[in-house]
């Protein structure tokens, strides 16, 4: 039997939407917030990622310790993130404690910003950056954005910068939650063994006195993106070489989306071509594509791994490997393959609470509507080798592109 959407909003503009999925003993439950570190002016670059924290430290009603006792006495598995775009709360629990998640969740988004809970997470979240500082992945990964977003909110780093965090006042957080957790800016999703009526009632009670945003449209501009020339950042704290090639791809939401799912698990997953025909010959540790996509823009990103060393034979494989698949494309064993395994992920995500919270969190956020995983599987079932080429055709991997450079070496 198919799971079954039903959707409510309250008076104050909160939407809500439960999953109804048969056969399941327990349910996901939470809140998405529709801000990140893109809606962070410079002098508060960080706060998204600090106030969730502050979320779990102390309300009105509850104590730190209360509030986290309190998910373990639910039998909860919870937690929490922050992104560029959106910020999720969500608890996992048997499905009769689905109400009681739900109040101490609500309870939880207005919480009290307790003086010393702030200066003691302050000094946890600096302690994150310098542990960001010491991953080479995450070197990589602000190098690319800060390049590619020079100027624009996405370039930010979602922990903010010692700078920023250092001299964040709390006054600052709290203007920033009254603005950004307003009612209308938020979701209430719920998957799995639920009864949607008791959810719409409960959230009335819990979050039924939330304010509007006073602040209208909370959206920010769109970026122009800088996908030309060549940057590197000499780190020499780090043994291995990073070689990324950039191309202009499309944003988040697109009828191309399964396609591109596709050819980044043909070009760079396990069995894929980079694996034989780059990795597996020593050329590097690791190579593949990476499809990195906001609501509003989107690229490719081709990257490879490996000895400072070998950098120009790690730029010519990648660049080998995109011209022989912009020029050949794949082959239908090679995309039958690739599907069977996405098939499978999809069918075991769909019989999940909590990945199914999540990917209706994400629908809500990406295209402000929800699909089912049939739907889901349909998608796949239209990818072929055609639909990738046609994709290719239209936003290329070959050319020169941008060009980064992360690592030990001055190179190029």
């Amino acid at each position: 039997m198919q799971s079954t959407f039903v959707e409510h909003e309250l008076p104050n503009g909160l939407r809500i939407v439960c999953e109804v999925m048969p056969r399941v003993s327990s349910a996901a439950i939470g809140f998405g917030a529709r801000t990140g570190s893109r809606h962070e002016a410079p002098p508060e670059h960080g706060v998204s990622h600090f106030l969730e924290h502050m979320c779990f430290k102390g309300t009105a009603m509850r104590t730190c310790r209360e509030i986290n006792v309190g998910f373990d006495e639910l039998g909860s598995i919870y937690n929490a993130f922050t992104s560029k775009e959106y910020t999720v709360y969500y608890g996992w629990v048997p499905s009769g404690r689905t109400a009681e998640q739900l109040e101490l969740l609500a309870d939880m988004m207005r919480p009290g910003l307790p003086a010393e809970g702030f200066e003691t997470e302050r000094k946890v979240i600096l302690e994150e950056i310098a542990m960001g500082d010491d991953s080479f992945e995450h070197c990589v990964s602000d190098f690319l954005h800060r390049v590619v977003f020079d100027g624009h909110p996405l370039a930010h780093e979602i922990l903010g910068e010692k700078e920023s965090i250092e001299t964040l006042p709390r006054d600052c957080m709290v203007q920033y939650h009254r603005q950004r957790y307003a009612a209308d800016n938020m979701l209430l999703v719920a998957a799995g063994a639920v009864e949607p009526e008791a959810i719409f009632a409960a959230a009335g009670r819990h979050c039924g006195d939330w304010e509007r945003s006073t602040n209208g449209d909370l959206s920010t501009s769109p970026p122009t993106l800088n996908l030309s020339g060549v940057h590197k950042k000499q780190v020499d704290k780090f043994q291995q070489q990073s070689v990324v090639l950039l191309f202009p791809s499309v944003q988040g939401v697109h009828p191309d989306e399964e396609s591109i799912e596709a050819f980044t698990s043909l070009f760079g997953g396990g069995n894929s071509r980079c694996y034989w025909n780059i990795v597996q010959k020593g050329i590097c540790t690791q190579a593949g594509g990476v499809w990195l996509a906001y609501e509003d823009c989107g690229m490719m990103a081709l990257y490879a791994d490996g000895e400072p060393e070998r950098c120009d034979d790690m730029l010519a494989a990648l660049r080998e490997q995109a011209e022989l698949v912009q020029r050949e494309g794949f082959g239908a064993d090679e995309v039958k393959r690739v599907k069977n395994k996405r098939r499978t992920q999809l069918a075991l995500e769909g019989e999940n609470p909590r990945t199914r919270f999540m990917h209706v969190m994400d629908d809500l956020v990406d295209r402000d509507a929800v699909r089912t995983s049939a739907a889901r599987l349909a998608a796949v079932d239209a990818v072929n080798e055609r639909t990738i080429a046609e994709h290719l055709e239209r936003y290329p991997i070959t050319g020169e592109g941008l060009l980064l450079s992360v690592g030990p070496r001055d190179w190029p």
